[in-house]
């Protein structure tokens, strides 16, 4: 998803909307990518620690333990340094949430919830017999393989 250096412009593009848990960065990524990426801890934790040591970012402990981030001016000044980077990768992650969510991508998802209740009624909402299950089976088999060769089209 991120360049070298991305992630720490974007952590930073998000600490000046507003401060931030760590947690809650991991989610805003998460949300914005319309749930096709999601940082882990590991990932997100080592970027703000990195950020505080640059002086781009400062914290503070809340009651409970959990550390507040906020942008530092040093932060804001290496923000707008880097501006172009920054809307690179929010444009990328609103692409990203877009073609889960996008208006363009509706009808498939429609189809795809309607195979969802169609299965779930001939499969496990009925007592289904081993020939009902055997049909279902193909049927989806042959859906599966068809999208598959859809995926391989130029």
């Amino acid at each position: 998803m991120f360049e070298h250096g991305d992630l720490k412009i974007i952590v930073l593009q998000l600490l000046d909307e507003k401060p931030r848990h760590g947690y809650e960065i991991i989610r805003e990524l998460e949300t914005r990518s319309g749930g096709r990426y999601s940082p882990s801890p590991g990932t997100v934790y080592p970027t703000l620690t990195m950020l505080e040591e640059m002086g781009c970012a400062s914290s503070v402990e809340e009651p409970g333990g959990k550390r507040v981030y906020s942008i530092t001016d040093v932060g804001r000044k290496y923000l707008a340094e880097n501006r172009a980077t920054a809307e690179d990768v929010l444009d990328r992650l609103a692409d990203l949430g877009a073609s889960i969510f996008g208006e363009a991508v509706r009808p498939a998802h429609e189809a795809m919830a309607r195979l969802g209740r169609a299965y779930w009624r001939v499969t496990m909402r009925h007592p289904a017999t081993a020939e009902t299950i055997a049909s279902a089976a193909r049927i989806v088999q042959r859906a599966a393989e068809e999208l598959e060769e859809l995926s391989r089209s130029p």
